[in-house]
């Protein structure tokens, strides 16, 4: 195995954005390609296996692309563009940062992060319906927000409509404090945070107040018909497949819906089917329906977050195929 190196010019600039606070990104690059990074002046030295130095190489030309268009590079990048590259896919990460939806309230600009992102983002654009549907930390409801604020902004429709089940998870609504209001905003609270970043908190109770956006439990939904609105159903796992089939089927003339949601965090009580699995395959074959699945690797919180959606996956990934075993094993029994 012939040993390579090659040298990187980083401008001094982009330096600490793109090797990260005590080279931290480097050290990650470093142990997942196994390459050594000597840091010189002006730039990097990268020693190895040829492939994994023309890879490191690779991740460090995109991560510059990046800091050159004015990003803060986080772990999430270095990780994702690693996972890019063991895929020959370098490229696709500045096509992805190309994509602006808006900014927040701060100034901080809001695009997807990875390609699942992005055929979320695009099949929103697309298609009338769209149901994204992966782990948590996938960006589903808050991508989902950032369009629906850039289509209101636009004009392009006259309402938000935002909308979660308000389902008992552990305390029942009846013995929490307060009116009715107060006893489901917990339930509506990952929206409304949503709304403040993106929409500024002054704005977002304007156009409340002039009944411009909305923010309900599903039920309050029922014998409505809306129209020329942008409407997200949030955790629609925890609808059964009567809300559902209720909440599909008030949508009116010129109106957009998001429907999201998580198949392993349900809450329904015990062998109560999900509205959310339901219609995924009742209307997987409907055109002007978008279906974006995304995965673990499309994870943008905390790193940390990724491994642990990873391990519950490949947890119960192994308690089926326990399952399934088990269960075959007792037919056999039988046909005997």
């Amino acid at each position: 195995m012939s040993i390579v190196e090659t040298i990187i010019d980083i401008p001094s600039e982009h330096q600490k954005n793109v090797f990260g606070n005590l080279d931290a990104y480097s050290k990650i690059i470093e142990r997942t390609l196994h390459v050594t990074i000597i840091t010189r002046d002006g730039g990097i030295k990268v020693i190895g296996n040829g492939d994994n130095v023309t890879k490191a190489k690779s991740v460090f030309v995109q991560l510059l692309k990046l800091s050159n268009r004015g990003n803060e590079i986080t772990e999430q990048n270095v990780n994702y563009a690693l996972s890019l590259c063991m895929e020959h896919n370098e490229g696709a990460i500045v096509e992805i940062d190309s994509d602006l939806i808006c900014h927040t309230i701060s100034g901080k600009p809001i695009k997807p992060k990875t390609l699942g992102q992005k055929d979320y983002v695009d099949q929103i654009r697309k298609k009338m319906i769209v149901f994204g549907v992966g782990p948590a930390g996938t960006g589903k409801t808050y991508l989902a927000m950032a369009m629906a604020i850039t289509a209101f902004k636009k004009d392009e429709v006259n309402k938000i409509i935002l909308t979660r089940p308000a389902i008992e998870a552990g305390e029942k609504l009846g013995f929490l404090p307060g009116d009715l209001q107060s006893k489901v905003d917990p339930y509506l609270r990952p929206l409304y945070d949503a709304l403040y970043q993106i929409m500024g908190p002054d704005s977002f109770v304007k156009n409340t107040e002039k009944g411009l956006i909305e923010v309900a439990p599903l039920a309050y939904m029922r014998g409505r018909t809306l129209d020329n609105a942008f409407i997200i159903l949030d955790e629609a796992q925890n609808t059964t497949p009567a809300q559902m089939k209720m909440f599909l089927t008030r949508i009116g003339f010129g109106s957009k819906v998001i429907i999201t949601g998580d198949l392993s965090q349900k809450d329904l009580p015990r062998g109560t089917q999900s509205g959310l699995e339901q219609a995924v395959r009742v209307l997987s074959k409907v055109d002007d329906i978008g279906f974006s699945y995304l995965t673990n690797q499309d994870v943008v919180r905390h790193p940390l977050v990724q491994k642990i959606v990873k391990a519950y996956d490949a947890y119960e990934h192994k308690q089926d195929a326990y399952k399934h075993k088990k269960t075959s094993g007792k037919t056999k029994k039988l046909d005997k």
